[in-house]
């Protein structure tokens, strides 16, 4: 079962060939955290959120940071021990073998391909909101929506997606002048937010701070995870990173105290001036977020609540008196969003060519287009799962789904750093895990207690991807994999695969 390990010295041989330049100190890192972090799920899940936890969801940032934090960790000693741009699915071939490695690049499926879907439905629900309050036209939500959300398909959803895929199939990467700008815009709008809505907070909003006890707060955390999820791109600059041993936790620790505090004042904003108390049904039962039966309550309460909103930040901008400021949030959002999907498309596709590669799935998808050099098949392919994910689901859902993949290949890499620490303790280490024999049973165990606050159909769902992944692997892969057939390449050094080198989810 755990035979068949990729060698960790090949890849080495390969990363020493590309050694990088050190010149990056603690504040760098710190920033390149912070802008790789805040983005889509504050922008996105808010609602999401206030409709699990209601104020508690404050509580929620907290939880779901520390469990970051502790990943971060581990990581950052993978990072630095394989620093091929490394991903979770490198990590666990050169260190717990081939069948690992296949459940990791498995569940990172589901954290990129479910992840660009959740961000497209996203990226719509601001631009209906934009596009109503700009030229005020009322859009039909049947077309906006999918049907578990109160709709029939969501259409802006599949066109965004449709518009990406294009665009990766041509060869269009984002330069780093363009994607500083985007940072910019986001964390100027959630600064602008933060800025206007903190002085007129009313503290009797925060009452009943856990209307759902704390079983609530650990279903928000779980859900909230996903705003968080990009901080493994300062994990693998440790090649590039000067003092690695001191600066790396200071640039982890930095970028995510820093985002944590940023969004509990975004929803001190939102709790403190419009409310963010549960929306419940008949028998005072709180309503699943993303379900037909809170369109119907919101309905009926004319959408006068944040949790029923598809925009939460711009419209309680609205709802306070700044109309303005309120466009302006979703025009930035609108603007940003649509650079996270390319990341994570760009992502997804390069995980599933590398594992063609390896000869884990059909050598077909690894095929390149002759005029435009990019991997065609697999990102058309790619870009028609997301396009189908994001016009019939919700944005909850399959930002809990996408986190669940998230959780198993985080968890899979806080185990790797134990088991190398074990079986190659003398290997050269740039930046040790500080405390590993505690920090990393506490990611894993963190990892374990968001997994478990999911819903229950979001991990039946895993589950059952899980499974369909181990006959997908007995049935076609394991026969044909290079490393069971003695065929070991190196490609490594164009690999580039994240989730380490594709900022960011968040």
């Amino acid at each position: 079962m755990f035979g068949r390990v990729k060698s960790l010295d090949a890849i080495l041989a390969t990363a020493e060939k590309k050694s990088l330049h050190r010149s990056l100190g603690a504040f760098q890192l710190t920033m390149l955290g912070v802008g790789a972090v805040i983005g889509t799920g504050i922008f996105v899940l808010t609602a999401e959120a206030a409709q699990k936890a209601g104020p508690g969801m404050m509580l929620s940032f907290v939880i779901a940071g520390f469990v970051c934090a502790v990943a971060a960790l581990c990581y950052a000693e993978m990072a630095s021990m394989v620093p091929v741009s490394g991903s979770a699915y490198t990590y666990s071939y050169a260190v717990m073998g081939e069948l690992i490695a296949w459940m990791v690049g498995w569940a990172l499926i589901l954290e990129y391909a479910i992840a660009a879907g959740a961000v497209s439905v996203g990226w719509s629900g601001y631009m209906v909101g934009f596009i109503q309050n700009s030229f005020h036209i009322t859009v039909p939500l049947e077309f906006v929506r999918g049907p578990f959300d109160g709709g029939i398909i969501n259409l802006p959803a599949m066109a965004i997606s449709g518009i990406i895929t294009v665009l990766l199939v041509l060869g269009t990467k984002e330069s780093a002048t363009v994607n500083a700008v985007l940072v910019a815009i986001k964390i100027g709008a959630l600064s602008l937010f933060v800025a206007l809505t903190i002085p007129v907070i009313r503290s009797g909003q925060f009452t009943p701070f856990a209307p759902l006890g704390f079983s609530g707060i650990s279903g928000a955390a779980a859900s909230i995870f996903f705003a968080y999820v990009g901080f493994d791109a300062v994990s693998t600059a440790a090649e590039e990173t000067t003092n690695p041993q001191r600066n790396m936790p200071i640039g982890l620790i930095g970028s995510l105290a820093i985002c944590t505090v940023f969004y509990m004042l975004v929803a001190a904003g939102v709790i403190g001036t419009v409310g963010a108390q549960p929306v419940f049904g008949a028998g005072h039962v709180a309503l699943d977020p993303g379900t037909p039966e809170l369109s119907r309550a919101c309905s009926l309460i004319h959408d006068n609540a944040v949790v029923c909103s598809k925009e939460a930040l711009a419209w309680t901008l609205r709802e306070v008196g700044y109309p303005f400021v309120g466009w302006l949030v979703g025009a930035a959002a609108i603007l940003a969003l649509p650079s996270v999907i390319l990341m994570m498309m760009f992502g997804q596709t390069r995980i599933f060519f590398v594992m063609s590669r390896d000869g884990l799935l059909p050598e077909f998808f690894s095929k390149v287009h002759p005029k435009f050099h990019t991997p065609h098949v697999i990102t058309v392919l790619t870009g028609l799962f997301v396009a189908l994910f994001s016009a019939f689901f919700p944005v909850g859902l399959l930002a809990d789904v996408s986190n669940s993949g998230t959780l198993f290949a985080f968890a899979a890499v806080s185990i790797a750093v134990l088991v190398l620490r074990r079986t190659d303790p003398s290997r050269r280490r740039p930046f040790r895990t500080p405390a590993v024999w505690v920090i990393a049973p506490i990611s894993i165990l963190g990892c374990l207690y968001l997994f478990i606050s999911l819903s229950q159909a979001t991990m039946m769902l895993f589950v059952g991807w899980a499974a369909a992944g181990l006959v997908v692997y007995y049935g076609y892969s394991r026969n044909r994999s290079h490393v069971g057939r003695g065929l070991v390449e190196l490609h490594e050094g164009d690999s580039d695969v994240p989730p380490s080198s594709v900022p960011p989810i968040a």
